[in-house]
């Protein structure tokens, strides 16, 4: 199976679920998360914000600041992007894509050992993720290698085994849930 051919079968899974079947699943995977140990020994978390069908991050997002974390979010510029501290959520608009991205003005994020988050459609055990297709996020760990990665996705992202291209950075951690629990 290409590439292609698996974002096209997760992206037609995920338009298939319910508000209620992604609010469940984000609930779940942000209680999983909430326990590992990445999460719990990271100062600040490099996160997304969602969009579409994926994982609700807002409420991820609002935790890990209650949890005393500093968070950060990506912005898209030409072929790179960039982390920036967002200390107040509602301090976006939409960016790359329509994807929801901060503000011009504010500061770019400089934590070297944060937790990110990582976006993606498709994972197998070995941490290797299908992405969207534009290769941000594997260009960027490019840029400052050391960062714990770690994904959250629906039980049906989940693949045996997927094949890496030549710059595909594995994933540190895979966090699933299935749809019914």
């Amino acid at each position: 199976m290409t590439k292609s051919d698996i974002r096209e079968q997760i992206c037609r899974k995920k338009r298939a679920m319910s508000p209620w079947e992604i609010s469940d699943c984000s609930t779940r995977l942000g209680e999983r998360l909430y326990s590992h140990p990445a999460y719990r020994n990271a100062r600040s978390l490099y996160g997304y914000l969602s969009f579409n069908q994926e994982v609700r991050t807002f409420p991820i997002l609002a935790q890990a600041q209650l949890d005393g974390k500093r968070v950060a979010v990506p912005r898209v510029a030409g072929e790179t992007m960039e982390f920036f501290w967002l200390d107040d959520l509602s301090d976006v608009a939409p960016g790359y894509c329509g994807i929801p991205e901060p503000a011009e003005n504010l500061p770019v994020a400089d934590d070297e050992t944060a937790l990110v988050l990582m976006p993606g459609l498709a994972f197998d055990a070995r941490g290797v993720r299908c992405g969207y297709g534009g290769g941000f996020y594997d260009r960027w760990l490019e840029l400052h290698p050391g960062h714990p990665t770690l994904a959250l996705c629906y039980e049906f992202q989940l693949f045996s085994d997927l094949r890496p291209g030549p710059h595909d950075v594995p994933v540190d951690y895979v966090l699933s849930v299935p749809l019914n629990p």
